[in-house]
């Protein structure tokens, strides 16, 4: 989210990516050996920026692309790529979205996680939610918490 957000606000330029996310593992993820999940998330969402744009217009039609806070454009076209172009066994579309709400309450303003939970659950409902009864992150939550007792 980071590296989106310094991109987002440098002006976009696709060809600085690398540099900004390089810059930003090494100076908030020290010791960090394994980048492929940063760079495979944010060149997805790069890769994918004029459709997810076009999903957040479309979602938040009173809030012009512009006017949406660099962090919360962000958070919403990181969360809308996990959940329209992600690979849901390893992050469900329910998870994606809740990994979005709390960046929103984290880093944005106050309103933020209400606006990101409002433009990704109306994506989510109008892909048909998929994954809607998969219960197997609770179930071993589940699992989890019956060994702790």
């Amino acid at each position: 989210m980071q590296s989106l957000y310094e991109w987002d606000f440098r002006g976009g330029d696709k060809k600085k990516i690398k540099d900004i996310i390089g810059h930003n593992i090494g100076e908030f993820g020290p010791g960090v050996e394994d980048d492929k999940f940063v760079f495979y998330l944010v060149n997805g969402v790069l890769e994918n920026q004029e459709k997810i744009d076009q999903l957040i217009e479309k979602c938040a039609p009173e809030w012009p692309l512009d006017q949406v806070t660099v962090t919360d454009r962000n958070i919403l076209r990181l969360g809308i790529f996990e959940l329209v172009f992600g690979k849901y066994e390893e992050v469900p579309p329910k998870v994606a979205i809740n990994e979005a709400i709390e960046l929103g309450k984290t880093y944005g303003g106050d309103s933020s996680g209400r606006f990101v939970n409002g433009v990704l659950g109306t994506i989510y409902r109008e892909m048909g939610e998929p994954m809607k009864d998969d219960k197997s992150g609770k179930e071993d939550e589940e699992r989890n918490n019956d060994k702790d007792d």
